[in-house]
């Protein structure tokens, strides 16, 4: 625990107290102020790469103080290139807003007490290295609790620490391990990686989830605790339906491109400029999308008329409807088939996403920073009606909060 000259200021409620808490804004050491949910936590962030940075990052965006404590050399992403803006990686920039950077060699004894000083008086420590590998350092979770009882300790591994633990934990290598890159392609195409590092985010996003939960059981208690989580679980729980068609009927699925395996139809189809992806959940909108295209009969055809006979009878349905598509382009079905509430979609590239979105009052675009310095970001995507999140500070060059964090170490102690 710190004094209240620390950043770290504790707004929870004592355990069994029914005292509500205030929320006055506060100031942390570096200079962020605001009101968020989380302003008052101090996170020491030993995160690399994505799956840690991008959970840090969130919570940064509520409020909280986060310490990124890097290398030397610095986070991995400042060297991923291209797409660059201003000679930095775009990458790196996409999740490390509203941080402090102080570069720390774990290997030197100076640098190391001061990393175990930061880890020692933080609310929270968030950290992937490979398992127990900041044991060595004095940075494992039972040093820092010994000392720090309070401590939410959150370890971010690629497949755990048994029999997976020394493997590396790229989210490619857990795309290809866990069957999501069997699914990924059309049938009689290569097993094809996704877009986006998708379990790296997901377990950014688990990790997240169980900071905040245990939080609020040391709101509770008054005790820390740590939890664990790792991209391979993420992945085989976010599969959903498909992991538990497995479990459930010994269904192995397959690449089927961009058809779902129990609905139809759900897939890009089309027009006569351009696809359109339309969805098809339920028979009522397959009802309406019959009368939208002018093919009311279909939805009374009884290989059509029902979900289940629709799956089945997918090859016979699709040309019929893209007979009907072909009567006009990819834009005006979007506004026709929209208007009958019939969920459907053109293809749009990132920027016309990013379009769309400010179009129908999103605002996806926020200001990171203020002045010259100031660059564009994504939204946070969790909007809060009495603690808004912030976007104050730019992702920080290597080292560059090295003084202010050093001046709070010496003018603050630790309980």
């Amino acid at each position: 625990m710190t004094t209240e000259t620390s950043p770290r200021i504790d707004r929870l409620q004592d355990a069994g107290s029914t005292a509500a808490p205030e929320r006055p804004a506060t100031s942390d050491l570096f200079g962020r102020t605001g009101s968020g949910p989380l302003s008052g936590l101090l996170i020491a962030d030993f995160g690399r790469v994505l799956a840690g940075p991008y959970c840090t990052m969130l919570l940064a965006d509520m409020g909280a103080t986060v310490v990124k404590i890097e290398s030397p050399d610095g986070d991995e992403t400042r060297a991923w290139k291209p797409p660059v803006r201003d000679g930095q990686s775009t990458y790196y920039l996409s999740i490390n807003r509203n941080k402090g950077s102080i570069a720390l060699d774990l290997q030197d004894p100076d640098d190391r007490l001061i990393a175990q000083d930061i880890a020692g008086r933080a609310d929270v420590v968030v950290e992937n290295f490979k398992p127990n590998g900041l044991g060595r350092f004095g940075l494992d979770y039972d040093t820092v609790a010994a000392t720090n009882p309070r401590v939410v300790y959150a370890s971010i591994t690629g497949f755990g620490t048994a029999g997976g633990a020394s493997l590396p934990g790229y989210d490619l290598l857990v795309q290809a391990l866990s069957g999501l890159m069997s699914l990924t392609g059309a049938p009689d195409s290569p097993a094809y990686r996704s877009g986006v590092a998708v379990f790296d985010v997901m377990t950014g996003l688990h990790a997240a989830i169980g900071i905040l939960a245990a939080l609020q059981e040391r709101h509770r208690s008054g005790r820390g605790q740590r939890i664990e989580v790792n991209l391979m679980s993420s992945a085989l729980s976010g599969m959903v339906n498909q992991t538990a068609g497995y479990l459930l009927s010994g269904n192995v699925p397959s690449r089927l491109g961009n058809e779902h395996p129990s609905i139809y139809p759900y897939e890009p189809l089309a027009t006569g400029e351009g696809d359109i992806v339309i969805a098809i959940g339920n028979d009522p909108q397959f009802r309406r999308l019959c009368q939208a295209l002018g093919t009311p009969a279909l939805s009374d055809d009884a290989r059509f008329a029902t979900a289940h006979q629709r799956s089945l009878n997918r090859e016979e349905l699709r040309p019929l409807l893209q007979e009907a598509l072909g009567k006009h382009g990819s834009a005006e079905w979007f506004e026709v088939l929209t208007k009958a509430q019939i969920p459907c979609a053109p293809i749009n590239d990132v920027g016309q996403g990013l379009e769309f979105a400010e179009r129908i009052g999103l605002n996806p675009v926020v200001e990171v920073g203020e002045g010259g310095d100031a660059l564009p970001g994504i939204r946070n995507p969790i909007t809060f009606s009495e603690t808004p999140v912030s976007y104050d500070l730019i992702p920080p060059d290597h080292d560059a909060h090295r003084e202010p964090i050093l001046a709070w170490l010496r003018s603050t102690s630790r309980d």
